[in-house]
Formats: C-alpha cells, structure tokens, sequence
C-alpha cells in the first residue's frame, strides 16, 4: 500500500471542489484555482505508530486537503474555510462518501458560526487596520474577502443556509479590490454587516449546536467500510 501524502490524495479523496474567488463569483482572467478537498485515509493506517496526515498540501499547485476526520472536527467548529468546501457551487469529484458527506452539511451548521465567522473577521480587520495606519491603504483584496465573509454570516444566521456566491455583490466588492472605495466607507460597510449579524443572531432558525452525533456516524460507518475492505 502507497501511504505517502500524495497518494492518499490522488487514490482516496471522497470530495474536491474549487473554492476562493471561482466559488465566490469573484473570479477575474488573473485568479488562481483553489483546489479544496477530503480524503478518507485507509482505516489500516490508523493501527501505526505513524498516523497518516491530518492534511495534505498538493500535489498539484494551489491545492490542500483534509482527511476526513479532520475535515469534520473543524466543519463541526464552524471554521469558515472548511464549512465554505462543503458548499463550493464547483464540485470537481466525489464518491458515496462524498455524497454522504455532502448531504450531512446541515448537521455542521449551527449559532457558534457567529463566534467562528466573527472572530476570524476580527482578526482580519485587525490587520487591514494596521495596515491602514504603516501603508496609509489596505490589501484591498483582504478588505474584498473580508466583507463577502461577513455578508455570508450575516446571511447564514437570517436564512439558516451558507451560501458563498456574493450575487448581486460582486461589482460592488471587485471595486473594493480595486481599491475604488474610499477606506472609510469600506470600514462603515463592515460595522454595518456586523451589525446585521449579530441581529440575525437573536432569531436565527439554525440549531444552538451542530449535530455531532450524525456527523460520527458518517465517520464510524467510513472507518469500518475501509477496515473491511482491507482485511
């Protein structure tokens, strides 16, 4: 059996899919495609002293993956980048683990995305603020990123659904990009989506926590499915 990073990749992913501005409705002719993905490591493995990796990067170019346990242990916090996989509108790959893990994507849905989304967000103005102060000007690209994550936020909790193509918004945030829109009206829509989050907050139909048991599941009937089949 072939256990280097690579092959996990290349001979067990379960889900791949391109994220980043190509799943954002953002994409220009110079952006990169973010290549995204979960593997299923062979049950097997587990049984070392040398576990296989938790993540993988590569092989090809601008791409990363997860192994699946991993994957759900940070869907299941609410991590922004790993929830936003499980709803990329450019699903590249998958097989009936990955249609299972596809159809659970609600169970990692839940109130905390407000804590995740909202912290991550917070770090990241934080440094467009610092910014702002040494270089006079943000990464506008940042700022961009920042304010389609907190719309999508925002969203989440009003709808109870994620939704990552900013629609509507998209002339709006490539002009922040560009740096077209004066940094003080940047800063006013950011403390306006925040805003608007932590309202939605208060009568969000999302559950108070993800639905872990479910989510467990899926991963006990993959682990024995792969134990099977390599015995």
């Amino acid at each position: 059996m072939d256990t280097s990073p690579e092959s996990l990749v290349r001979e067990h992913t379960v889900y791949a899919c391109v994220m980043g501005s190509r799943a954002f409705g953002l994409a220009t002719e110079d952006s990169d495609t973010d290549a995204r993905g979960v593997y299923l490591a062979p049950t097997p493995l587990f049984w070392r002293f040398d576990k296989p990796p938790a993540h993988v990067e590569g092989p090809a170019p601008e791409q990363f993956s997860w192994e699946l346990e991993r994957f759900c242990e940070l869907a299941l916090r609410n991590n922004p980048n790993v929830l936003e996989c499980l709803h990329s509108p450019l699903v590249t790959h998958t097989t009936a683990w990955g249609d299972e893990l596809l159809a659970l994507r609600g169970a990692f849905l839940s109130r905390q995305a407000h804590g995740t989304f909202v912290r991550y967000a917070g770090g990241q103005r934080r440094k467009l603020e610092a910014d702002v102060r040494q270089y006079g000007r943000p990464r506008w690209k940042h700022a961009m990123h920042l304010l389609r994550l907190l719309g999508s936020c925002r969203d989440l909790l009003r709808t109870g659904e994620l939704r990552i193509d900013v629609g509507g918004d998209r002339e709006r945030l490539l002009a922040v990009k560009r740096g077209e829109v004066p940094w003080p009206e940047v800063e006013a829509w950011m403390n306006r989506l925040q805003d608007e989050a932590d309202d939605a907050l208060v009568v969000s139909p999302l559950p108070a926590v993800p639905d872990r048991a479910r989510v467990q599941d899926l991963l006990v009937r993959a682990r024995r499915a792969s134990a099977l089949q390599e015995l």
